[in-house]
């Protein structure tokens, strides 16, 4: 069972928290292109969706539930982020949204990409 919190970020806007993830890249010299590639790459959103799911408000309950091929490396991120160690996290909604986290904050501190998008 979700709690209250969880029930709230099941229904907020991508759109509304995508600011927010581009502002950490940026302080890391990175942009949008980056952000957008991360969750390109854990989605299978191409960037027209992308748009066009940040222009409708899409939730991040749908933005999961609609995703067109969650990648299968996405199971390479590992590591603790706001508190919580991504592997272990029993609820798969809040563990595809703390992967999504993980890769942003990498992306945020300045990783690689490579490294970023588990290659090699």
């Amino acid at each position: 069972m979700a709690t209250k919190a969880e029930e709230r970020v099941r229904r907020t806007s991508v759109a509304s928290v995508h600011v927010h993830y581009v502002n950490k890249a940026a302080k890391a010299g990175r942009g949008r292109a980056e952000v957008d590639q991360v969750i390109r790459w854990l989605t299978g959103y191409s960037q027209a969706q992308l748009d066009a799911l940040l222009a409708d408000g899409t939730t991040f309950q749908d933005f999961f539930d609609r995703a067109p091929a969650m990648n299968p490396n996405r199971v390479l991120i590992t590591g603790v982020i706001c508190g919580h160690r991504v592997e272990e996290i029993e609820d798969p909604f809040m563990q595809e949204l703390r992967r999504l986290d993980k890769l942003v904050d990498e992306v945020g501190k300045g990783k690689a990409m490579e490294k970023v998008l588990r290659v090699g």
